[in-house]
């Protein structure tokens, strides 16, 4: 019997459906099994007094095998655990009814175990086993195990086929009561809603319910999900010092914006800007009462500057910043625009005339880029247009024409470099153009922008924004560089009004203008005086200057003054290009109406143009006292002894003749103007606002002696004090000025901008539009201009269009 337990067979095995382990789990306990019967009551008293008598045996065995206390309290255990096993698979707890008819088969097998059970303690207090116990298990022996398949196959075989069918079946009885105690399927307790899992649920909805709504958010707020959410959020944004000092924007300034991004729409309804920015400065100075909200660096910007646009839009950008909000455009904005790594930035003027035409779209530009390309902070690039010898004919004077563009740019570096008296290290670059005899005027053909490469789109500067805009197909200005500005040369409204049904076609070209430099000028559109039309993003500001030669012959004239030599020794005189619309007009009806007044007044005229015979005609007809003379520069020497110059034109911008007079130390007498409001602090400046207020300055200038120019309006004249404007006028001091590397706080990219949505959805528009041939000639498009024909690609070797076409930026 030994030997049997001693045999390493499996430690578990089954018969007849009863399992004996040595390692099984534990059965019910056993206060389940006194309660069931009285019978079964007996039976456990009597196995109770064999486990007393075994756990003395064992201790005997403890005592024996002092070196192994611990092996021989877990094979106590296991004996344990046998002895009870044994008992449960034997004697399962099963319902009074039915433990009477087995109760006689249980006295039957327990006496039939009762030797098996002696012999087995009898073994195993024999003290050969518990040296044989410590021979095998030793301190590097980490676990005991036992093989009870002997005890297992002796309780089996005294067991006969009734018995073992009896147990079976009291097992199952057992497993169906346990069943129908869980799932309360017992007699009367057959509903669903009695089931055990479904009263746990309705349990833990009426506690659910009965907390209140602020105990259920407090839970939330401290459960580990929120916490692990919040420690998320935290490492993704991590506010920094700045942020913390940005303050929110506050009620006036969130109207404010809301004011100016509504501008456009306001516009189309009859309220004017200047209303809008009234509005805005009110409302600023409502915030200015609460500037104890702001940081106190903030609120000492506020109260010196009086910008309140500009306060406004870094205000929205700051925060916005300081939110980690990062704008790269919108739906119509192009996200690739070039950056400047390089620290010298690029600008390119781009203008609508060139020299050898003597109009201020030609001049004045070229001026502008000899005087910015003189400072080292910046390269400057001047696109002029190329025509064809066609088209040159008709424009250039005394039949002058250029076979090349390299002719033509000589042509103008010297006569510049022989006026400024410097060289002027600027590039020339010609795209291709058409002239209109219609409207005496050179227009695009093709795309623009496409001659100036990629990486010199960084600043736009656009003489003339309306007219290269009007017929232009091709990239949008802002999607191609960084920073566009307009300069407004032309009152083209007071030209067309002088035309037949000219008020129609002025309201007309009055929304086209609007609608193209909203669409192409992104930062700022200058305008030379009040004269020209109320653009969008438009500011008065006269950018151009004088020649300096007329500079140098004013200081001349005032040399031989003091010298107390006669400077002047003639009158009057005026001069310009001879068309009515350029003051001929307005002069005639002077001259006639006051022709009595002004005696014996002559008057010499200068200039050459399309209407010289009929403004003759008009003069002698009316028996003027005008002279007529052809056109001469107005720095040639036959000029510089005209003490008195005037100009009644109503119909310019900023007069180039006006501003050269005053520098030479001349009167002027002029009209009182938008046009001439610069002018007007000058002392030697006669502005009239009525015909006979023009008599009484033309009798004043005639008598009296003009005052020498102070050094200070020379400077105001020159072209340096244009450019210093211009600098300023248009932010280009700041964007050169910025040491930041091009990190510096861009609005236009920071803050989302309704403005720009509707100019880019206008640029669209004029796109699509200007794409189609018979929209282009019903809207007086020179034909054949939405690309260059063959002859510019020969005298510009450019690629011929049917093999490159323009693409559209979006």
């Amino acid at each position: 019997m030994a030997k049997e337990i001693q045999s390493q067979s499996p430690p578990s095995s089954t018969a007849n459906g009863i399992t004996f382990s040595s390692s099984s789990s534990s059965s019910p306990s056993l206060s389940m099994m006194l309660s069931s019967t009285n019978a079964f009551s007996l039976l456990s008293k009597g196995w109770r007094e064999v486990r007393d008598s075994a756990d003395a045996d064992l201790q005997l065995m403890r005592k024996r095998a002092n070196s192994v206390k611990n092996l021989a309290s877990t094979f106590d255990r296991e004996i344990e655990n046998f002895l009870n096993n044994s008992a449960m698979s034997a004697f399962p707890v099963v319902s009074s009814s039915s433990s009477s008819s087995a109760f006689g088969n249980e006295i039957g097998i327990m006496k039939k175990l009762e030797p098996k059970i002696s012999e087995f303690r009898r073994v195993y207090s024999a003290p050969e086993i518990s040296r044989k116990v410590m021979e095998r298990w030793g301190p590097a022996k980490a676990k005991l195990g036992m093989d009870l398949s002997a005890i297992k196959k002796a309780i089996v075989s005294e067991m006969d086929l009734d018995e073992r069918e009896g147990v079976l079946e009291m097992r199952r009885r057992r497993d169906r009561d346990r069943f129908r105690e869980f799932y309360a399927e017992g007699e009367g307790e057959g509903s669903f809603g009695d089931w055990k899992p479904i009263r746990s649920l309705k349990s833990r909805f009426k506690e659910f319910e009965k907390r209140s709504s602020l105990e259920l958010l407090i839970g939330f707020k401290n459960s580990e999900l929120v916490e692990k959410l919040k420690a998320s959020f935290q490492s993704l944004y991590k506010e920094t010092d700045e942020a913390k000092d940005v303050p929110p924007l506050d009620v006036p300034e969130l109207l404010a914006s809301l004011v100016r991004q509504s501008e456009p729409f306001l516009d189309q309804i009859g309220v004017r800007k200047d209303l809008c920015d009234r509005v805005v400065e009110n409302l600023y100075k409502c915030k200015s009462q609460h500037l104890w909200r702001l940081p106190s660096s903030q609120a000492s910007d506020l109260v010196e500057n009086d910008n309140h646009v500009d306060d406004l839009d870094m205000r929205i950008a700051s925060v916005l910043q300081s939110t980690g909000h990062h704008y790269d455009g919108g739906f119509w904005t192009d996200f690739l625009k070039p950056e400047t790594p390089e620290s010298k930035r690029h600008v390119a003027i781009v203008t609508t005339a060139s020299l050898p035409w003597m109009t201020g779209t030609a001049v004045n530009p070229l001026f502008r880029a000899a005087y910015l390309a003189k400072s080292a902070k910046q390269s400057v690039t001047l696109v002029v247009p190329w025509l064809c010898e066609s088209d040159q004919e008709l424009v250039y004077p005394n039949n002058l024409t250029f076979s090349s563009p390299e002719e033509q740019e000589s042509y103008i570096r010297t006569w510049l470099e022989e006026r400024i008296g410097f060289k002027a290290d600027f590039k020339i670059s010609f795209y291709p153009g058409k002239f209109s005899k219609e409207r005496r005027s050179i227009f695009p053909a093709g795309d623009t922008s496409q001659f100036i490469p990629s990486k010199d789109a960084d600043i736009a500067i656009l003489e003339e924004p309306e007219h290269l805009n009007w017929y232009h197909h091709g990239k949008r200005w802002t999607d191609k560089f960084n920073h566009v500005v307009g300069i407004v040369h032309t009152n083209y409204l007071e030209y067309i009004k002088r035309e037949k049904h000219g008020a129609i076609q002025a309201f007309f070209v009055n929304h086209v203008n609007n609608w193209v430099t909203r669409a192409y000028c992104d930062k700022v559109v200058l305008r030379l005086s009040g004269a020209t039309q109320d653009l969008p993003k438009s500011v008065i500001c006269n950018v151009h200057g004088v020649n300096p030669k007329f500079l140098m012959i004013g200081e001349k004239i005032a040399e031989e003054r003091s010298r107390g030599e006669q400077a002047f020794s003639k009158g009057a005189y005026f001069l310009g290009k001879m068309v009515w619309a350029k003051g001929y007009r307005e002069l005639i009806d002077l001259m006639a109406k006051h022709k009595s007044d002004l005696g014996g007044f002559n008057l010499d005229v200068y200039g050459n143009g399309e209407d010289a015979v009929e403004v003759q005609r008009a003069a002698q007809k009316l028996d003027l006292n005008l002279n007529f003379l052809k056109g001469r520069d107005h720095a040639d020497d036959a000029l510089h002894k005209y003490k008195v110059f005037i100009n009644p034109s109503i119909s310019d911008v900023l007069c180039t003749a006006t501003a050269e007079a005053l520098a030479m130390g001349k009167f002027v007498v002029c009209a009182d103007h938008p046009s001439n409001e610069f002018f007007r602090s000058f002392p030697n400046c006669l502005t009239y606002k009525t015909s006979e207020d023009f008599v009484n300055k033309v009798k004043e200038a005639m008598s009296k002696e003009p005052l020498p120019l102070t050094p200070e309006q020379m400077y105001n004249l020159s072209w340096e004090a244009a450019t210093q404007r211009f600098m300023e006028y248009s932010d280009l001091d700041k964007i050169l000025n910025d040491g930041d590397g091009g990190k510096r706080m861009r609005k236009s990219r920071s803050v989302p901008s309704f403005n720009e949505v509707i100019d880019g959805g206008l640029a669209f528009t004029h796109y699509v539009l200007t794409g189609n041939d018979f929209l282009r000639l019903c809207s007086g498009a020179t034909p054949k201009t939405k690309d260059y024909d063959m002859q510019h690609c020969k005298d510009l070797k450019l690629v011929p269009p049917q093999a490159h076409k323009p693409v559209y930026g979006w």
